[in-house]
């Protein structure tokens, strides 16, 4: 690269330079997310994987793609960018474990007003802290400048995740049964869902000093830190109870909230009875409830409201599946059960 340079794209306000200093910042964080199927390194034209697929009668690859959303706002006006990245592969791993697949690897895309290699470095080194979290190899990317189409302080964030599962493992719906146990794992917060609500409430926009008063009722922390808590990764823990426990579904609480996701891991003729009182909902909930006078059933069909992913097991098998889910750092608790009807969710 080092011949590279044009001086008149760099005057259209590309500068083709900061790239490649951005990927020698990154490298470092790349590294860290190497496993057995990485075959090359970072800056060639494509990511090659080496699949292991040894024990495996039918495996399948089982891909998502996602981004954060306006969350990335939240890191843009803290400027703080270094765990934005672990929510962008969060929100696709956690996509895929609903599956019962294991992630293999992770691309990123970054589209930025203008490439500060400091500031990208900073982005991809969330990123590959979630590929750690998640086990997943980062194995390329590619980060776009874009001047006129945004700010030069503006970006975005996303990326997609493979994973790969044997297919007689697929998680299969069709054997939940009336009786079976609804376990909820916590979230560390809103994650990546509903800050176009949360930046409406708090008037992020007009009103961005106000993000950073310490909160009592969110232990001392402010909202902007509080909003820009990451979104957990609860890959290693999931992969830990489908060696253990006979799960029925799992569904990951995003967009949408109880009412729209939960369902999604139920078959027709069945839902979800939850016991409301169950729901450890935390204090940023309550505060953008109280703050915006949102309705409470607008809460639940936006929000996790502290539960970030919902799994349904046999009754016979709740304390084995609390017991591995626990030992692997999770706050896990049962907060319902599977009923007759088509409602979806049902809330008691």
């Amino acid at each position: 690269m080092k011949n590279s340079k044009s001086e008149s794209y760099a005057a259209a306000g590309v500068d083709i330079t900061a790239g490649y200093k951005a990927v020698e910042l990154m490298k470092k964080h790349i590294a860290r997310t190497k496993n057995e199927g990485c075959l090359d390194d970072v800056g060639g034209f494509g990511g090659c994987f080496g699949l292991n697929m040894a024990g495996m009668e039918e495996p399948v690859l089982v891909s998502g793609t996602d981004g954060c959303g306006t969350k990335v706002k939240m890191a843009i006006l803290m400027d703080k960018h270094d765990t934005i990245g672990i929510d962008a592969v969060a929100m696709c791993v956690n996509d895929i474990i609903c599956c019962g697949a294991k992630p293999l690897f992770f691309l990123d895309y970054i589209a930025c007003g203008k490439n500060v290699p400091e500031k990208i470095a900073a982005i991809v080194s969330g990123v590959a802290e979630g590929c750690v979290q998640s086990g997943a190899a980062l194995i390329g990317g590619e980060t776009a400048e874009h001047p006129g189409m945004m700010p030069v302080e503006d970006y975005d964030l996303a990326g997609f995740a493979v994973g790969i599962v044997d297919k007689k493992k697929i998680l299969d719906n069709t054997r939940m049964a009336k009786g079976d146990v609804v376990i909820a794992l916590a979230s560390s917060g809103v994650h990546s869902n509903g800050f176009s609500l949360c930046r409406k409430v708090f008037d992020i926009d007009n009103n961005p000093a106000s993000l950073y008063e310490a909160k009592e009722e969110l232990g001392g922390k402010s909202i902007a830190q509080t909003l820009l808590t990451p979104t957990r990764i609860y890959v290693k823990s999931v992969l830990a109870l489908l060696e253990k426990v006979d799960v029925k579904g799992i569904s990951h609480i995003t967009g949408g909230g109880f009412y729209e996701n939960i369902p999604r891991s139920i078959p027709k003729g069945l839902s979800a009875k939850i016991e409301k009182s169950a729901v450890k909902v935390l204090p940023i909930f309550d505060l953008i409830a109280k703050t915006g006078n949102i309705p409470e059933r607008d809460m639940y069909n936006t929000y996790n409201m502290g539960v970030g992913m919902s799994i349904v097991v046999p009754a016979a098998e709740v304390d084995t599946a609390l017991e591995i889910l626990r030992a692997n750092g999770e706050d896990a608790y049962v907060i319902g059960e599977i009923i007759e009807g088509d409602d979806g969710v049902v809330f008691c």
